[in-house]
């Protein structure tokens, strides 16, 4: 468990009562890891989000390597070589995992820790079943996790502008 004082100081747990964040206090986990560590790869089933306090994590997908020659053999088997692109990073004061608590908490990239980081590890396993049992706290819970997947797409437009613009 961590302190609720602790995550009051950000955005993402703003509006939520004392009875809330005691819950999501529970629920958590704080720890450091070491820059290239891998929190989740792309499809993986999620059971935790989580929250960075110090470091910067880069949210990757795989995309088929342009350099590379692809063999049609490469190609039906799928079997192709890949390589990782930096679609989004999370730095301080912002959550990355949120796919653990929307169903079907599928991870929809891959998170690595760009540089040493300590996060706050949330358990969503704990979570999803207090969210369904109450409903306003799930419902305030996935109004945040809405928030956090507008502004990456909003991100992700701009940079995606600014690379046709070059």
């Amino acid at each position: 468990m961590i302190s609720t004082e602790l995550l009051r100081r950000y955005p993402f747990f703003a509006g939520l009562n004392d009875d809330y964040m005691a819950t999501l206090a529970k629920s958590a986990v704080e720890y450091s890891v070491d820059e290239g560590h891998c929190f989740f790869p792309e499809g993986d089933i999620l059971d935790h989000f989580y929250l960075v306090l110090e470091g910067i994590i880069a949210i990757v997908i795989e995309v088929p390597d342009r350099d590379e020659v692809q063999t049609l053999t490469r190609q039906l088997t799928g079997n192709l070589k890949n390589r990782d692109v930096t679609v989004s990073t999370v730095r301080p004061g912002n959550i990355f995992g949120w796919s653990a608590l929307i169903p079907p908490h599928k991870s929809t990239a891959s998170a690595k820790a760009q540089t040493p980081c300590q996060v706050v590890s949330f358990d969503c396993e704990e979570l999803r079943p207090l969210c369904d049992e109450d409903h306003e706290f799930g419902h305030l819970m996935t109004q945040k996790v809405a928030q956090v997947i507008r502004e990456r797409l909003r991100d992700m437009r701009m940079e995606s502008l600014a690379e046709i613009a070059i």
